[in-house]
């Protein structure tokens, strides 16, 4: 037994009993071939339709979808994996349930009839699924707890579609090529937009952990993983270390179940290494490890160290050295990949290690997903910062922090962490910590149309996370921004980047850090099991000793740092001018181009360190280009 394909899913559900239009399902499943060049399948009956492809990783011979039950009442196409499958599958044949596969997806059809909605409380695993029921006449869309598994939809009135990519979606020539000027503002504070919008007008995303349910009666969209932490006053850190490495450990042993190779994105950190030490004692063969580095990147290149761990631990190790040049030619189709831009200048690192990965397996798994729960970043430290500022006199902090930030410093971080200490309300100063454009700045950036869309002052974006604070409100301010990072920020931008370059190379990227089970058991820890003296991570790196040596648990951590920074200021210099300042570009139509030029100028005399401003608006033009005004 095994588990099942990586893939793509689409859908047309159409409203009104009226059939679906076959030919049009059939082109919205093709603009997805990337995420399953192995196959496809279809479903099509009444007013609806199934679209598949598949990227065979397990049950090769059995995973083909749609999949059905028994009495072929119900139809599901599922993208993603239920890593505990083979427990599942055991629990529902002793209840006289009949399998003909050994894929993973025919556990969705079986648990579904066993316990209805609830069945997806149950499944462990990265998952994003449709299953149509025929004796409801209705459409069940899930994705996973944590998001990492995309599901875009779209109602169109008479219809309604959804699919795994947006550009699926695009195929049909009814659904909107618009700006959604709302999201626009969010991205430009939060530098991601956040569930359930997208920055195309009326393109939804299903957010993370919910359902929605479509059918006769309307539409409905329910969550269903909300466990609210409940914080441990008892504290025996060597049994919770002991459970937290357990833990870890089992999400790997899990995640490890494949029929084909599991590779590993290798960088110098904690993280990745964690996890090579543990594959290593459940695989029968080396692992494989790829690792990427930069030109001119020797500061911050992993590509040294990575390879003493790969040494160490006897992997099959495969590096490679990226150039400005292949990042520029990368550009042409990074956003056709992303479909959404963000402010995440390392993006496009994990598109070149998929691309290196590709050659050899079909899995890797990722360190993702280990900073946000266990404070990893250095805005989880202006939070604690904060805590400490705003218990000083205020005789000493007035008028402090406005003279500082241009003057003294040129490091956007360092400005936004001065910015929001003063601030009381815990989500405002979220949301600043988050922005590097910051009020002033966006009221200079936005065309005067625009503003008249969206608030300067990040109102929207406090909005949109403001109904994940509401669940941890009475908690520290630490364990607040940490639950919101893990279920907004981390989903949004990191899984969507991660999913989307990584499939754009037909590779399956997983996650074991994101078992759900590991972030219920994380979000009981008091805050000083995450940060000790000022720095993060205290417990995840004392669990990682058990593996580890010090010097790499204990290393200063580098992530995809690259110097995308030098590049343009340097040989990418006249790329920025063209893509933003000439006459052709769609960001003079909504940002006010004498500011744009002015943080370029800055960016480019070293006056300041604009790179994620300039990074954002590129990133901006390029989807644009490709969406929008083609």
């Amino acid at each position: 037994l095994a588990l099942h394909v990586m893939c793509g899913i689409c859908g047309i559900y159409q409203f009104e009993g009226r059939p679906i239009d076959r030919e049009l399902l059939g082109r919205m499943t093709s603009a997805m071939h990337h995420r399953g060049p192995d196959g496809a399948g279809f479903y099509a009956e009444g007013e609806i339709g199934l679209g598949h492809r598949r990227l065979s990783i397990i049950d090769i011979a059995g995973g083909s979808q749609p999949i059905t039950n028994e009495d072929q009442s119900l139809q599901v196409v599922f993208n993603g994996e239920i890593y505990n499958f083979i427990e599942l599958r055991g629990e529902l044949i002793a209840k006289g349930h009949v399998f003909k596969t050994r894929s993973d997806t025919e556990v969705i059809v079986h648990g579904y009839e066993e316990w209805g909605l609830d069945c997806v409380s149950r499944f462990n695993g990265i998952f994003a699924f449709a299953l149509w029921d025929i004796k409801r006449r209705s459409l069940l869309l899930a994705r996973d707890h944590l998001g990492v598994k995309p599901l875009y939809y779209v109602d169109l009135g008479d219809r309604f579609l959804f699919a795994s990519e947006i550009k699926s979606l695009l195929v049909d020539p009814g659904c909107p090529k618009e700006v959604n000027l709302k999201a626009l503002g969010e991205l430009f504070t939060l530098r991601y937009v956040p569930s359930p919008n997208t920055l195309f007008h009326r393109i939804k995303k299903l957010p993370p952990a919910h359902l929605l349910i479509l059918g006769p009666q309307g539409s409905e969209i329910k969550r269903y993983w909300n466990v609210k932490p409940q914080i441990r006053t008892e504290v025996d850190e060597g049994a919770l270390i002991e459970s937290y490495q357990w833990l870890v450990e089992d999400a790997v042993r899990l995640q490890m179940r494949s029929d084909v190779p599991v590779g590993l994105f290798l960088s110098s950190g904690v993280d990745s290494s964690m996890l090579l030490a543990i594959m290593t004692k459940y695989a029968s063969t080396p692992a494989h490890t790829f690792t990427i580095g930069f030109e001119q990147g020797d500061n911050s290149n992993e590509t040294d160290d990575a390879r003493e761990i790969a040494k160490r631990f006897g992997t099959d190790h495969t590096e490679r050295i990226i150039s400005p040049e292949d990042y520029l030619k990368y550009f042409d189709r990074y956003l056709w990949d992303l479909e959404e831009p963000v402010g995440n200048e390392s993006a496009a690192a994990f598109y070149f290690v998929s691309q290196l990965a590709s050659q050899k397996v079909k899995v890797a798994f990722t360190g993702q997903g280990a900073d946000e729960p266990w404070a990893g970043y250095p805005r989880h430290l202006g939070v604690k910062l904060s805590e400490i500022y705003r218990r000083l006199p205020s005789f000493l902090t007035k008028g402090l922090l406005t003279r500082i930030p241009d003057r003294f410093t040129k490091d956007e971080r360092i400005k936004r962490g001065l910015a929001s200490l003063h601030e009381r309300d815990v989500l405002t100063r979220f949301v600043n910590i988050y922005s590097f454009y910051d009020d002033r700045m966006k009221k200079r950036l936005f065309q005067p149309w625009v503003t008249q869309h969206i608030s300067v002052d990040g109102y929207q974006a406090r909005q949109a996370l403001r109904s994940l604070q509401v669940d941890v409100q009475d908690l520290d301010p630490l364990t607040q921004m940490l639950y919101i990072d893990t279920r907004s920020n981390l989903p949004d931008d990191l899984l969507m980047v991660s999913d989307k370059t990584s499939m754009a190379n037909s590779i399956e990227a997983r996650v074991p850090f994101l078992d759900y089970r590991l972030i219920e058991f994380i979000e009981t820890l008091p805050p000083h099991l995450k940060m000790r003296n000022f720095r993060g991570k205290y417990l995840h790196k004392k669990a990682a000793e058990k593996w580890l040596p010090s010097e790499i648990v204990y290393r200063k951590k580098k992530g995809f740092a690259n110097p995308v920074d030098q590049w343009l200021r340097e040989r990418m210099r006249e790329y920025v001018k063209d893509c933003l300042l000439s006459e052709q570009s769609a960001v003079g139509r909504y940002f006010n181009k004498d500011f744009i030029e002015e943080i370029v100028l800055k960016h480019e005399s070293n006056e300041q360190n604009y790179l994620r401003h300039i990074y954002l608006l590129i990133s901006f033009e390029l989807w644009h280009q490709q969406f929008i005004s083609a």
